[in-house]
């Protein structure tokens, strides 16, 4: 096992700073006793303004690009040099917890902030962003923000509508944004030479582990499908057992098989049916057709496709054993995102020598890290959460555990400072 480094004063420090800075975040809310926070609402456009003067204040000159993302500045001492970026969203899903997204940036101002109070100057500007849209609450359309950092903004999107008939465009324009202009917010491709998120966990893992900080191997694939079984309707005390085609019972052997294939394969793969309904749903009638979701998911595409071609041939295996049949049509699926191996050593480095180890394991959920990643390499940073506990008000860090994430941001960010 390494050495341990002790956490450094500064950090601690950081941490309080970081902890306090998400609680006041939090009172940034539409809904009272709650924290919701979305894209082009008030209480974004006062959290913008907020973070901006944070940066200020730790050596940044900052902006709102024209997709609403708020951005800083810290020079290098080549200002031709392709910047280091980091940060996260400071968007949230309705009643939410205050460390998803905001613990990143907020994380992130005290790595420059360090830089800045230690006269630090990299070869390269570091800058950071909180992006404006990562949840896709308000519009149904997620990583808006670093869509524009990417150039990868739909014109369509403009006129997608939230729950109150406004578009995207519109409430642009309510604030003083000119759609006109998103695309201005696109970066070039020498603009930066990597991308740094920290982030909760999300999940169990690093808890389990009893460990504060783990790196991010990949944000997991995922497919998802609408499935069906159609068997045959019939009085549910005159047809024999073995003369049944019930829809319902298929359903639950298949469930079954899904849960033990799932967990056979492991490679952090992973499978769930979410919703399920069966018809006609009469308490003395044999269930004649049962729909149910599938969502499957994993860290690399080639296991993941594979998981999902066994489940759906165990399905139609069980249906024609039964006189049965099944269908199934995918409505929805992304790709995995591979974290750059060289950002994953930079970060294992920093971890290992603050907790001895460096864990590594995939995000379930998606982030930022996936659409900047189709242009520039991506590392992640986790930090335990209580119970793997988020979207949700209970989410909770501890502060010691935020004390070791800026230790190891600010070492990871200093590693490049050779």
């Amino acid at each position: 096992m390494a050495a341990v480094i002790p956490l450094s004063l500064q950090a601690e420090q950081a941490a309080l700073r970081i902890m306090a800075r998400c609680d006041s975040l939090a009172e940034l809310s539409e809904t009272p006793g709650q924290l919701t926070r979305v894209y082009l609402s008030a209480q974004h456009m006062q959290a913008n303004r907020r973070v901006g003067e944070w940066m200020t204040e730790a050596g940044m000159t900052t902006w709102q690009d024209s997709v609403g993302n708020i951005c800083g500045r810290y020079e290098g001492l080549d200002p031709q040099a392709p910047a280091l970026l980091l940060g996260s969203h400071l968007d949230s899903v309705r009643n939410a917890g205050r460390y998803d997204g905001p613990l990143g940036v907020l994380t992130a101002i005290e790595v420059v902030a360090y830089l800045s109070a230690q006269g630090i100057r990299l070869p390269m500007a570091v800058e950071i962003v909180g992006f404006a849209d990562e949840e896709g609450t308000r519009f149904g359309i997620t990583l808006l923000g670093s869509r524009g950092l990417t150039g990868s903004w739909p014109q369509h999107w403009l006129q997608c509508r939230d729950a109150q008939g406004v578009t995207v465009a519109e409430a642009m324009l309510g604030l003083g944004m000119n759609p006109i202009d998103i695309l201005s917010a696109q970066r070039g491709i020498n603009d930066y030479c990597a991308y740094l998120e920290l982030h909760i966990e999300q999940g169990p893992c690093l808890q389990a582990a009893d460990l504060p900080l783990g790196v991010v191997s990949a944000i997991n694939g995922a497919r998802r499908l609408n499935c069906r079984f159609t068997g045959h309707a019939g009085h549910a005390g005159t047809v024999p057992m073995g003369q049944r085609q019930d829809a319902l019972a298929a359903a639950a052997e298949w469930m079954l098989a899904i849960e033990t294939t799932t967990s056979a394969r492991g490679h952090n793969l992973v499978a769930t049916v979410g919703q399920i309904e069966s018809f006609p749903g009469a308490v003395n009638v044999i269930p004649g057709e049962v729909k149910l979701t599938l969502d499957v998911r994993g860290p690399e595409d080639e296991n993941l496709c594979a998981l999902l071609a066994s489940l759906l041939q165990q399905a139609n295996a069980i249906a024609v054993r039964r006189g049965l049949t099944f269908d199934a049509e995918q409505f929805y699926g992304i790709k995995a995102t591979a974290c750059d191996p060289a950002l994953q050593q930079r970060l294992a480095n920093s971890v290992a020598a603050l907790q001895g180890e460096s864990m590594s394991l995939p995000s379930g959920a998606g982030h930022d890290a996936i659409a900047i990643a189709e242009r520039w390499p991506v590392g992640m940073l986790f930090v335990r959460c209580k119970d793997g506990i988020s979207h949700h008000p209970d989410e909770s860090v501890t502060t010691r555990d935020v004390a070791y994430a800026t230790q190891a941001y600010i070492n990871t960010v200093l590693s490049f400072n050779q």
